[in-house]
């Protein structure tokens, strides 16, 4: 009679420590899956700031690419253009021009 009594008794504990480990692995699934959201929120706020910066970049060089299109639109423009580039970038000067360059300060 006492062993028909401990039966049950030991498979309830069974059945709680299998029960137990199954509540600790959905724990420790919920606690990964959790934090892959965070990481993945992270990464998204970094991507919409660097899709901010990117964007000032584009509108920035499309007003260049503006500039650019209007000073060399007509054939006196781009001569102009061209001279100033050549000043600028390449230090050039006309024949008996005298550069005076200024070694100062701001």
């Amino acid at each position: 009679m006492r062993q028909a009594k401990e039966q049950p008794q030991k498979a309830k504990k069974k059945k709680a420590r299998g029960s137990f480990l199954l509540k600790l692995a959905v724990l420790c699934m919920a606690v990964v899956v959790l934090f892959s959201i965070v990481e993945r929120q992270v990464q998204i706020a970094e991507k919409r700031q660097q899709l901010v910066a990117l964007q000032a970049q584009l509108e920035t060089q499309n007003q260049k690419n503006q500039e650019l299109r209007r000073s060399i639109s007509d054939e006196n423009g781009l001569g102009a253009y061209a001279e100033h580039r050549a000043r600028v970038d390449l230090d050039y000067a006309k024949p008996g021009e005298k550069v005076f360059i200024d070694m100062g300060g701001e």
